[in-house]
């Protein structure tokens, strides 16, 4: 998606969101096409000169500072999608969004055909409470047509203060006609690690990769040991909509699952400084089954942990193809409290594979669909046949209705979610095949 930018809305400030790399600038590769000292001076000075007629002739008065900052962030997102400039605003809010809490609509856009696109609602934000979906269109804000604009721009136009209102015009595919959604502005505190307990199975969403994913994801794994205790049969990590955040969270949850190998690899353009990042031994799961849900909303880090698992054959992937992102941005403070977001390099799964653009496949496609129920009135049984013989072996009966009463609770929690159902499914299946083996 080559025209695309991923952005997320903050109370102050729109700001890129996707792989941040550790922030180290290095001396630039020589470029393959080089432009004499010359040639680069005599560009240089036309900037200038154009900067100057437009300040001595433009219609109305224009700012200086402003006109050398979108001088700025045009030479960078002429680049790529990613690369852009932070203004002091800009470079606050990333610095607090990266902690997990910022205030905005809770939303990853990209930039398609013009319009601003959905990638994924943040779970539990106003954007996701609204019920935006991944691939939505916002054509408009407020009433005006973002068409057109620059994403920065479409991004000012969303600011404003904590609980004031914003209408979105929405086009979404299989809706015959736009429609309005009206959202209000709030602080958002993003818990990226959301356990549960569904019966005899460890369900873990991580939402995002800032700072605390890693350790929430160690407390999320001892508390459901805790809880679940020897019937703990395995792991589901939902990482649907989850845009991604920061390589070194992105590694630690690979890791956590692997006892070695590479979880992968940045390449910059001088491959001379290509860096590997490797697990070390320990399995928080010790090798109990995991299977990993992604889909189109799934970005960036998300992408360098399905893949590392999905290469080593540590998890079953499962649900849709993912987004597509494998690009490594580098954080680059400069003088007056700013940053450049640069692309520095490409990221690459263990098995070598660039996901760019292409995403990461799942080993078992499952598209989402409501999990639908067919009532058939009271459920019969041999039990209710006249003369059926009596099972003097209450302890199998126990045991099979605690299973049926499992199976039931298993229902209602995934009544909604079709994918998670099936991944539910998967765990209890490898299990189970798991104690045949182990008995034959």
């Amino acid at each position: 998606m080559k025209t695309s930018r991923l952005v997320v809305f903050a109370l102050a400030a729109g700001l890129n969101i996707g792989l941040a790399a550790p922030v180290f600038a290095q001396s630039p590769a020589p470029s393959s096409t080089p432009t004499s000292s010359a040639e680069t001076y005599r560009l240089l000075n036309l900037f200038g000169d154009v900067f100057e007629q437009v300040k001595a002739k433009y219609v109305e008065p224009v700012d200086d500072k402003k006109l050398i900052e979108a001088a700025i962030n045009g030479m960078l997102t002429s680049l790529d999608p990613h690369s852009s400039y932070l203004n002091m605003d800009n470079f606050k809010d990333m610095q607090v969004d990266t902690r997990g809490e910022f205030g905005g609509l809770g939303i990853e856009v990209t930039q398609e055909n013009g319009f601003v696109k959905v990638i994924s609602p943040i779970f539990d934000t106003p954007a996701q409470k609204a019920g935006l979906q991944p691939g939505d269109f916002i054509t408009h804000i407020d009433g005006k047509s973002v068409r057109g604009l620059p994403l920065n721009d479409a991004v000012d136009m969303m600011r404003g203060k904590v609980n004031t209102d914003i209408k979105l015009t929405i086009v979404r595919k299989g809706e015959q006609a736009p429609f309005d959604v009206t959202l209000t502005r709030a602080v958002i505190k993003i818990q990226s690690v959301r356990p549960q307990v569904k019966n005899d199975v460890g369900y873990i969403r991580i939402t995002k990769f800032s700072e605390q994913t890693f350790s929430g994801l160690q407390r999320a794994i001892e508390d459901q040991r805790k809880e679940i205790g020897p019937k703990l049969k395995g792991f589901v990590i939902d990482l649907r909509n989850n845009p991604g955040g920061l390589l070194d969270q992105a590694i630690a949850v690979s890791d956590a699952f692997l006892n070695e190998g590479e979880i992968v690899s940045t390449r910059p353009r001088d491959t001379k400084n290509t860096e590997r990042y490797t697990a070390k031994d320990g399995d928080l799961a010790d090798s109990l089954p995991i299977v990993v849900l992604i889909n189109d909303g799934s970005a960036s880090a998300s992408e360098i942990v399905a893949g590392a698992l999905q290469d080593h054959g540590r998890a079953i992937i499962m649900g849709t193809r993912s987004f597509g992102k494998g690009s490594v941005q580098t954080i680059l403070p400069m003088p007056g409290n700013v940053a450049l977001r640069l692309t520095t390099a490409r990221y690459y799964t263990p098995s070598g594979r660039s996901i760019q653009e292409v995403g990461i496949v799942p080993d078992i496609i499952v598209p989402q669909s409501k999990v639908e129920t067919v009532e058939t009135g009271q459920r019969r049984s041999e039990a209710d046949l006249n003369g059926a013989l009596h099972n003097e072996d209450t302890t199998t009966l126990d045991a099979e209705t605690e299973a049926d009463q499992r199976r039931q609770d298993a229902e209602k929690v995934t009544e909604d979610d079709y994918q998670l159902a099936r991944a539910l499914d998967m765990i209890r299946g490898i299990s189970l095949y798991g104690s045949f083996r182990s008995k034959s």
